[in-house]
């Protein structure tokens, strides 16, 4: 098949969160299945302006027509990564001003609009028409709807398919929004894009593909239900119905997080050679310049700065925490008020705890291979990849039980759960994990079984083929297109 994953952000050029993760590591999986796979991004300024990724601009002035009363012009770039094509949308207009990952999001939704146009257009500049077009979260909602609605017969063979990768983010605008793009009136109903009198992205990418998917098997199961479904379970539960919805667990690429290969560490370590591990322990201390407490492990979170992710759970837990005693490091960037309140705790608590803000491309592997656990006490998760990178690092996982991290971690097997959002709930799971550690030989073998779990793409990838052969299957174009492409 010929498949196109279009995204706002692909690791490792352009990070906000796991989003960036699986649009840069799925398409290398999908590829080795014998796949001709091409990734389409923004032409962000600051990957532009980056010598590392030998970026070539391949078109200029490429008149795009939104509507009749809107023409852009783009500017396409590509790069070669991993293997595959990654072609960056832009213009002067939207995207070029955009130089750190943190800016990433405030964009207009013009530039969203422009962007999805802008895809069909350079397709067909290229004759390039895929058999699947791959859209990932809200800002590419709208990708599948003028696919239906306005591509011409070119693409009247072409599936999509949709991922939600965190259904909590939807994109809502007013109704003009249609009106711009000059999108017919009747779309706008309860069941295709109107939520709540506006136009919501999220469930336009939902209702108008073929086939749509969460990041794991139980976040596919909780957001058919009110509590997770931010008031589009109704859709996700209509879709399961119909058969056109489903969970598929994310991966990793095991090449690019190896602890035995991984260029942003001073020491090596594997399964084989665990005891290296303490190695990455001391350089990590060493780098945050906190100095080791006797018997106490290093617990790590690098994750976005949000209430999700259970930082009002830790904010709570710090001085009981400090007692057992642990240290703690965490790197990450998002809620301004949550950085604050992180910097206070490193002034109160100077030898137990330190806060990197920010994207930090070589710290982030540091972390995971230098500490001895890993946090994530999130109210909800679709999937997590924080948990499955640990794992990799021999680092041990403490998680809530929500969403992907249920799939992905079991109590005394590969880490340390917790049921109850609370304080309480986490403060003994980590105690629980701190009494393994004081056994140094079980915690070793606790290491050594976590870094031969399976966390990469594998069968995982084949799950995605599967979804794409159904996409296809839907108009009954399977069988065709595939023989075509023999």
């Amino acid at each position: 098949m010929e498949i196109l994953l279009a995204s706002a952000e692909v690791g490792p050029f352009a990070k906000v969160g796991g989003l960036a993760d699986v649009v840069g590591s799925l398409p290398k999986a999908l590829a080795k299945l014998g796949h001709e796979v091409r990734v389409v991004m923004p032409a962000y300024g600051m990957v532009l302006d980056d010598p590392r990724w030998k970026i070539k601009k391949i078109v200029d002035d490429l008149p795009v027509v939104l509507s009749k009363k809107w023409t852009e012009s783009v500017t396409v770039y590509e790069l070669n990564h991993n293997g595959v094509h990654v072609w960056l949308i832009g213009s002067p207009t939207y995207f070029s001003g955009v130089l750190r990952s943190e800016d990433i999001y405030p964009q207009p939704v013009d530039a969203y609009l422009f962007f999805s146009a802008a895809l069909f257009a350079v397709c067909e500049h290229f004759h390039w028409i895929p058999d699947i077009i791959h859209s990932n979260d809200w800002h590419t909602g709208f990708i599948p709807v003028l696919l239906r609605e306005k591509s011409g017969p070119l693409w009247r063979a072409t599936a999509s398919v949709f991922s939600i990768h965190n259904l909590a983010y939807q994109g809502n605008f007013p109704y003009d929004v249609l009106e711009r793009m000059d999108l017919p009136s009747h779309i706008f109903n309860y069941r295709q894009v109107e939520a709540f009198g506006q136009v919501n992205f999220m469930k336009a990418g939902m209702t108008f593909s073929d086939q749509v998917n969460t990041v794991s098997p139980t976040y596919a199961l909780e957001i058919q239900l009110a509590q997770f479904g931010c008031q589009l379970e109704g859709v996700s539960s209509h879709l399961a119905h119909q058969g056109r919805f489903r969970g598929i667990l994310n991966g990793i690429d095991t090449d690019e997080f190896d602890p035995e290969t991984d260029p942003f560490l001073l020491h090596h370590f594997s399964a084989r050679r665990a005891d290296d591990k303490a190695l990455c322990r001391d350089d990590l201390l060493r780098e945050i310049g906190m100095e080791p407490i006797e018997g106490a492990p290093v617990i790590a979170m690098v994750s976005r700065l949000a209430i999700q992710k259970g930082f009002d759970l830790l904010l709570e837990s710090f001085s009981q925490l400090f007692e057992l005693p642990v240290q703690m490091v965490v790197l990450g960037a998002g809620d301004v008020e949550l950085g604050h309140q992180l910097r206070l705790v490193e002034k109160q608590y100077p030898f137990h705890f330190r806060f990197s803000e920010g994207f930090n491309l070589g710290l982030a592997p540091r972390i995971y291979a230098g500490a001895d656990m890993f946090l994530m006490p999130s109210l909800f998760e679709p999937c997590g990849l924080g948990q499955l990178i640990a794992l990799r690092y021999g680092t041990i996982p403490i998680v809530r039980k929500t969403g992907g991290l249920g799939d992905t971690i079991w109590e005394g097997h590969n880490g340390f759960v917790f049921s109850e959002y609370s304080s309480e709930d986490l403060i003994a799971a980590v105690k629980r994990a701190v009494a393994a550690y004081q056994k140094p030989r079980q915690w070793m073998k606790l290491a050594k079984l976590a870094m031969k779990e399976e966390v990469g793409w594998g069968d995982r990838a084949k799950l995605y083929e599967r979804m794409y052969l159904d996409a296809l299957t839907v108009d009954g174009v399977a069988a065709q297109v595939i023989n075509s492409r023999a």
